[in-house]
C-alpha cells in the first residue's frame, strides 16, 4: 500500500493522516467548518478524492443493554458533519457505524459498514 512501517511494531508511530493513491485517511482530528458542529471530530475518515466520497467511521463500544440506542445516535450525531462537510469539499458522505457490544454483539449492519471501509483502502 506504500505505507512506511518500522520492523517492530511496538516502535511504530502513527501519523494524523496518511494519503494513498487518492484516498486520504485521517483519525483523531476535528474538522473546522464554517459553522458550529457539536460532533466535530469522527474516531476515522476516508476521503476519497477521485470518486469525491468522503466515509465518516465512528467506532463504539457500549454495553449490550445499550446497543441498539447507541446505533442510532451514531447516525444523528454525525448528520450535520455530513452536512457540513459535503458542502465544504463538494462530495457525497456517509457517516459508517462501527458498533461492538461489550459482549462481542454486533448488528446486521455491520458487515456492510465494514466492507464499505474496506472496499475505499
Amino acid at each position: 500500500m506504500g505505507l512506511q512501517v518500522t520492523d517492530r511494531y511496538c516502535e511504530h508511530m502513527l501519523d494524523r493522516d496518511i494519503n494513498v493513491n487518492g484516498t486520504t485517511g485521517m483519525w483523531d482530528v476535528p474538522f473546522i467548518t464554517d459553522r458550529t458542529v457539536p460532533a466535530n471530530r469522527p474516531d476515522a475518515m476516508l476521503h476519497d478524492k477521485t470518486e469525491k466520497i468522503c466515509l465518516l467511521v465512528d467506532i463504539a463500544l457500549p454495553d449490550d443493554p445499550n446497543f441498539n440506542t447507541t446505533e442510532s445516535e451514531e447516525l444523528s450525531k454525525y448528520k450535520n458533519q455530513d452536512i457540513a462537510v459535503s458542502r465544504m469539499w463538494r462530495v457525497r458522505t456517509n457517516t459508517v457505524p462501527v458498533i461492538i457490544g461489550a459482549l462481542g454483539t454486533v448488528t446486521k449492519i455491520r458487515t456492510f459498514s465494514c466492507s464499505q471501509v474496506t472496499r475505499r483502502l
